[in-house]
């Protein structure tokens, strides 16, 4: 099992920024992806940014210039710094993980509220 403890998430006004945090319980060097999914009431889950193999990254298009995923594989965790944030921004944000050596192979965390005042 792996243990996914998400943190940063609140309130903000729009164009404010958060950080968002995930800490795994297993070490992250070389997992086959990390990254963030977001759920707003209404609305079907979406990617919002994740490295996959090789450290690249993905992210969904309405974030790109605002938002930044970043690993420190030391501490096994993932940020997610999120800028100019918009209303539409507004979401349950969750982190996950998937490596093919472990089994199951996809873990999640149980998700932090982002919520952005216009």
């Amino acid at each position: 099992q792996v243990q996914l403890v998400e943190s940063g998430g609140g309130l903000v006004q729009a164009g404010g920024s958060l950080r968002l945090s995930c800490a795994a319980s297993k070490s992250i060097f070389m997992v086959n992806a990390m990254g963030w999914y977001r759920e707003a009431p209404g609305k079907q889950r979406e990617l919002v940014a994740t490295f996959t193999s090789g450290s690249r990254t993905n992210y969904l298009d309405s974030v790109k210039g605002r938002f930044t995923i970043s690993r420190d594989d030391a501490k096994n965790t993932v940020h997610l710094q999120m800028n100019n944030l918009k209303a539409e921004d507004t979401a349950a944000y969750y982190c996950y993980v998937r490596s093919r050596m472990w089994n199951p192979n996809e873990f999640w965390g149980r998700g932090t509220q982002v919520t952005v005042s216009s």
